[in-house]
């Protein structure tokens, strides 16, 4: 790998530009982000300045993403809410395109704001919505949610999605105060 292949990148957000040449772990992150992903995001960017927490968050997404036994869509959802619950446009951003490529319906998209409103919504995904909202309310979740969300889901899956609203509510929020940029969208 050349030394400053990655590095050439105009501002991401308040931090720094990554040093040119790159440090050789964080060239190894990026070499692993293009095999993965075809592409480094901001995101990636703004993580590689601490590149042990860059991997660890890094196999956090992939295993929500790929290894947990909760179907796929539910995880996106959760993970949508969650980034419009703290305000992450750059999350909301990158993860409707994943939740719609999961099926989830332009409609449903449109009207997740108001979701409570809603009649597009069935039960398992209005349980999901109340626990990702109360969850972001400092995880004061209540117990007829939680029983909600039992009908649905076994402990095992309650574990992951708990896992994907508390990671990106938390990225969101990393985000919102580095302000990262906004992808351009393709």
């Amino acid at each position: 790998m050349t030394a400053g292949r990655f590095a050439k990148r105009p501002r991401v957000s308040r931090l720094p530009p990554l040093p040119d040449p790159l440090p050789p772990d964080v060239e190894d992150l990026f070499a692993a982000r293009l095999k993965t992903m075809g592409r480094i995001l901001n995101l990636h960017h703004v993580l590689a300045h601490a590149p042990k927490l860059s991997k660890a968050s890094a196999a956090m997404a992939y295993a929500l993403r790929y290894e947990t036994s909760t179907p796929r869509i539910d995880i996106e959802l959760a993970i949508v809410r969650a980034g419009m619950r703290a305000n992450g446009r750059y999350e909301v951003q990158q993860h409707k395109p994943m939740l719609l490529a999961e099926g989830f319906g332009v409609r449903k998209l449109n009207a997740l704001a108001n979701w409570r409103s809603s009649k597009l919504f069935d039960a398992k995904e209005r349980a999901i919505l109340a626990y990702t909202d109360q969850m972001s309310n400092k995880g004061n979740v209540s117990d007829r949610t939680f029983r909600d969300l039992e009908r649905h889901f076994d402990a095992r899956q309650i574990v992951e999605l708990t896992c994907a609203i508390a990671t990106y509510y938390g990225i969101s929020l990393l985000m919102n105060a580095v302000k990262i940029k906004l992808e351009k969208k393709k």
